[in-house]
């Protein structure tokens, strides 16, 4: 019995000896996605994001910090320091190309950009373009440089309207999309709209093969109405994600 227990052991040893090869390349398999979030809270986000990307066929190991070398695809709110070209750009929850706005309730009485001059402002903290430094540019085009003490920066685009909607401010910054779907039920208005911007989404990185396509046409395929909790670490402003012109 001894030496049965013996040879079984040795045999069991050495089946987990030769899978342990196939394991690791399974793993060196998985198409490298790096995100850059806009919150810390990813660990459910990655679980979601990876099943509903799998279910499409791609295969991706979900990281969440910028590595160049192994990356095949980088989701970035910038698009600057990224070796390749866009893959995917995000869109709203219209399906069009996303676009800054400053918004206003229309009793706050202002009718324009240019009446912001020493108002309370609510922007969004993160290095998204939408939050504060889209906005804050159309403001100095309009020779307005609001001080610190103005402006109340929240934590989300959500946020950010409430303090608008709660009268803690005379205007708010947010996405074109986003805002839409509260202009007409809380009596919201645009006071000013930014061209449409092309730069935060999926680039393909040093590590992008023919295999990352299919990390691609499934992101392609995503949606927030799919899984708001697998979108949480994108802004709240994306809705999905679209092939550029190029592709």
């Amino acid at each position: 019995m001894c030496l049965d227990y013996r040879r079984t052991g040795a045999v069991a040893f050495t089946a987990l000896l030769l899978a342990m090869p196939v394991a690791q390349a399974a793993r060196e398999a998985r198409v490298v996605l790096t995100i850059d979030s806009v919150t810390q809270v990813t660990d459910v986000a990655r679980y979601r994001l990876g099943q509903h990307l799998a279910k499409q066929g791609c295969q991706a190991d979900i990281r969440f910090n910028r590595d160049p070398d192994k990356a095949a695809l980088v989701f970035s709110l910038s698009g600057e320091g990224n070796p390749g070209a866009a893959a995917l750009i995000a869109n709203n929850r219209d399906g069009d190309w996303a676009r800054p706005v400053w918004i206003t309730r229309k009793t706050a009485g202002v009718r324009s950009i240019s009446e912001l001059k020493d108002r309370d402002l609510a922007t969004v903290a993160g290095e998204d373009p939408f939050a504060s430094k889209l906005p804050l540019a159309a403001l100095g085009a309009a020779g307005i440089y609001p001080p610190q003490e103005k402006i109340y920066e929240a934590g989300d685009y959500s946020s950010a309207l409430s303090l608008l909607l709660h009268n803690n401010t005379h205007a708010a910054m947010s996405e074109a999309g986003f805002a839409g779907q509260f202009l007409t039920s809380r009596d919201l208005e645009i006071l000013w709209l930014g061209s449409p911007v092309k730069t935060v989404g999926w680039y393909r990185g040093k590590g992008w093969s023919e295999q990352a396509q299919n990390c691609e046409e499934a992101l392609s395929r995503l949606s927030r109405t799919d899984d708001k909790q697998a979108f949480s670490v994108f802004p709240e402003w994306v809705h999905g994600f679209a092939r550029t012109d190029n592709q």
